[in-house]
């Protein structure tokens, strides 16, 4: 081959106006751009599901074990209906157990603590209790019923948008 044939083409362009380098530097950077969104989504939101005292958590665990011990001796049951924001409860025991003039309904959100309901029911009459609801719920949530004194507690999960009512019973003490 001849060198007056042969002509080297020089690029003479700068690299930033190539695609190839720009294609390159796009993976990295985007890395860069996704831990930046994910660092700011852990520093502005909360995490309901982790608790900042579990250790004192872990140790009411017995005392909320022997509340649903009670609540089996004394042989409660509860059904849980709602209409709208309307809730009522119907409350049966074993034996002459007195029924309290008030209960309290808690339902708690699985994952979102500032949606948690707290309900004050009142008695109308023969096992019959009645409250309020501060918002419509929908999904999921945990129901405990409960005596004002804290002796008894019967709990459940509550399906909040079925048509049927929640049904809950205690287990006899063994």
């Amino acid at each position: 081959m001849n060198m007056d044939t042969m002509t080297l083409q020089r690029d003479t362009a700068p690299w930033y106006k190539h695609r190839w380098p720009w294609f390159l530097i796009a993976g990295p950077a985007l890395v860069v751009v996704a831990a930046l969104i994910t660092l700011w989504l852990a520093a502005t939101t909360n995490n309901d599901l982790v608790s900042d005292d579990y250790y004192k958590e872990g140790l009411a665990i017995n005392q909320e074990l022997q509340r649903a011990r009670e609540a089996g001796a004394l042989g409660l049951r509860a059904d849980v209906m709602r209409s709208g924001q309307n809730v009522r409860l119907i409350l049966s025991a074993s034996g002459e157990t007195p029924l309290p003039p008030t209960l309290v309904l808690r339902l708690t959100h699985p994952t979102q603590a500032a949606q948690d309901e707290v309900v004050e029911m009142v008695s109308g009459g023969a096992g019959f209790y009645d409250g309020k609801l501060n918002a419509d719920l929908t999904g999921r949530w945990l129901a405990s019923i409960e005596d004002p004194s804290g002796q008894w507690r019967l709990q459940g999960v509550w399906q909040a948008d079925s048509e049927g009512s929640l049904s809950l019973q205690a287990k006899a003490k063994k």
